[in-house]
């Protein structure tokens, strides 16, 4: 996701005839966007852990997700202006680095400021990465198998949070939270080797090739996608950042793993179906995504002391959310086209931000059984404005599939 894509170098180019997409550089560019996300939402699995070993409450040690987000949402446009001459393979690889240092000083560190600092620092890199993948994706591949390239790069979002974060979490509760962010710093080192060894070069970007982002804003369908980004970001990252909290609200912390391994699995179905059926059925599945994650809300909100409700409304949730990703790009991508994207990583991530924060404040407040009331106060408008959305948001059939 950028603000503009920099164009390949001519020998990364696809060769004429290409029937194959060259699988090992889409994986590497899959496993940093897992990696980003990895190092952003990990916290969310061991936050009772990490608070209690920073001396610090569970809405501050939340904050940790948030300032990672508003670090990659509000660096996202001036980092991509700064760096748009950059060699790209090499700021990626930058980037990676940052990841594995960010995640070893939260490791080893008994400083809330520091962890902060560098939880920051991450956030930044991250932005980076996200500026890379779908150019990156899109000139790897023939162009009859773009979609299909791009939907493998981002896929790494959301196996991040289905499957990355339970395993997190369980190696956690098995090894301390400390040596689980240790062995993400060694996947980062692996992935560097990966990047250099497969990921074909790429020259920075020509000066003055770049439009004005904002004026995407006024494209027909734009703004209304950027709005169920916002809301129904801002509904998970509510639910899903304090998530060990409101489990231990009614007694099933003992089940945490489980709980994020069946949303996982879920998800991990829906980033299958998803994949399969985006193009042809980018409307029915944004709908149907949306009325899932109400229906488990509600769930929450009535039997949440019935652990199988519990795994039930994951199962919903998950299937909500797995394809999620590629749902949203998607639709600002025929929408916006590059200038739309560039718009959704920011909105994306500074939603993601609030999540934290709003979570926090309702943690405080209202204590943790709000938080699914939040998920139907948020999610309500966002099935309202995709169902409205026909004509250019979410329409039936998409511009690209003709």
């Amino acid at each position: 996701m950028s603000t503009s894509q920099p164009e390949l170098l001519d020998n990364t180019s696809p060769a004429p005839g290409q029937r194959k997409l060259p699988m090992s550089p889409l994986l590497a560019l899959a496993t940093a966007a897992f990696m980003g996300i990895l190092t952003e939402a990990l916290p969310a699995g061991v936050l009772p852990e990490m608070a209690r070993d920073m001396s610090v409450s569970e809405s501050a040690m939340g904050q940790a997700l948030t300032i990672y987000a508003i670090a990659t949402g509000v660096s996202a446009i001036p980092l991509a202006i700064t760096t748009a001459t950059w060699n790209r393979k090499w700021l990626l690889m930058l980037s990676v680095t940052t990841f594995a240092v960010a995640n070893t000083v939260t490791a080893i560190s008994s400083s809330y400021a520091l962890t902060m600092g560098f939880r920051l620092i991450a956030g930044v890199a991250a932005a980076a990465v996200w500026a890379e993948l779908v150019g990156y994706a899109r000139r790897l591949a023939p162009p009859h198998l773009q979609g299909r390239a791009i939907a493998i790069t981002m896929a790494g979002v959301p196996l991040a949070l289905s499957l990355g974060i339970p395993l997190g979490t369980f190696l956690g509760g098995l090894f301390g939270w400390r040596l689980t962010f240790g062995l993400v710093t060694v996947v980062s080192v692996v992935l560097l080797a990966w990047i250099w060894a497969t990921v074909p070069d790429a020259a920075g970007q020509k000066p003055g090739a770049r439009e004005p982002i904002l004026r995407a804003l006024r494209l027909p369908g734009v703004a209304a996608v950027l709005f169920v980004v916002a809301a129904y970001v801002l509904a998970h990252n509510i639910l899903y950042t304090y998530i060990a909290t409101f489990l231990d609200t009614y007694d099933h912390g003992d089940s945490r793993d489980i709980v994020l391994l069946v949303f996982g699995i879920a998800s991990v179905v829906s980033i299958w179906v998803t994949g399969a059926l985006v193009d042809r059925k980018l409307r029915m599945l944004t709908v149907a995504s949306s009325v899932l994650f109400i229906i488990a809300s509600i769930m929450l909100v009535i039997l949440a002391g019935n652990l199988w409700v519990v795994y039930a409304a994951m199962i919903l949730w998950g299937l909500g959310w797995g394809g999620v990703t590629t749902l949203l790009q998607t639709a600002v991508t025929d929408a916006g086209g590059d200038r739309g994207q560039a718009l959704l990583v920011t909105t994306w991530n500074s939603f993601m931000a609030g999540g934290g924060a709003v979570g926090g404040i309702l943690l405080d407040v209202h204590g943790p059984k709000s938080f699914p009331w939040s998920v139907l106060a948020l999610m309500l408008p966002v099935l309202l404005v995709v169902v409205l959305g026909r004509r250019h948001a979410f329409p039936a059939k998409r511009p690209s599939s003709g």
